[in-house]
């Protein structure tokens, strides 16, 4: 497949989530936009590739598992395969806050979120700093400790087969290895989600992106 975009001209790329019912629309409106394309089914998903150059990568929300979407091609079966309803235990959590849940088909069946107040890093020097260091160091434990139980009540009783770990990465990791999750974090986990703010509203949209096809769309150049 050729690269999309000209040499020397950087290309535009967006990331968009769309679900398995609107996945064929979505698609009607692609080709409609870019003169037509054709379907490549690659090992990391399914490609759209323009007749003007433009490719979107398609991808699914979580791996077929011995239940591979139905349907006459790549695009119908990959929507088929989003539209399953699994159920995904999602954490977010970042330096200010919290979010955990626990959705199916793009919504939420329990959750939870809160703050909690890490301070950001200092220049000062000497034992100021080591000082600031230390009170810093046990706000993130503080932090840690805090989602790892709030996790395990909105886990507890809801049975789910995969993990979203979004926000920090090394936060959401560390609440991971907690012992109170030690369960859930043996769970297959799912693409992460980069969000800014865990807070209800972020969580509510972070469930349905977790159910939905991520598209990937480069622009030519």
């Amino acid at each position: 497949m050729p690269a999309p975009g000209s040499a020397g001209a950087p290309s535009s790329v967006r990331t968009a989530f769309v679900s398995g019912t609107r996945l064929a629309g979505w698609a009607d409106r692609f080709g409609a936009s870019h003169g037509g394309y054709g379907p490549q089914d690659d090992d990391d998903g399914l490609r759209l590739v323009a007749a003007d150059g433009t490719v979107a990568l398609l991808q699914a929300p979580w791996p077929a598992d011995g239940r591979p979407g139905r349907g006459a091609g790549p695009l119908e079966r990959l929507a088929a395969l989003a539209s399953q309803p699994r159920r995904l235990g999602l954490l977010l959590v970042r330096r200010g806050g919290y979010a955990v849940g626990v959705a199916s088909e793009g919504t939420l069946l329990a959750s939870k979120a809160g703050t909690r107040y890490v301070q950001s890093r200092t220049a000062a020097g000497g034992q100021s700093q080591q000082r600031f260091a230390r009170r810093r160091s046990n706000q993130a434990d503080a932090l840690i400790a805090a989602v790892a139980e709030q996790a395990g009540q909105v886990f507890a009783g809801q049975a789910f087969e995969y993990l979203v770990p979004g926000g920090d990465r090394t936060l959401a990791d560390l609440v991971l290895g907690e012992p109170l999750l030690r369960d859930y974090a043996r769970l297959p986990r799912l693409a992460y989600l980069d969000v800014t703010e865990p807070r209800a509203a972020v969580l509510k949209k972070a469930a349905a992106d977790a159910c939905s096809v991520r598209i990937t769309v480069t622009d030519a150049g």
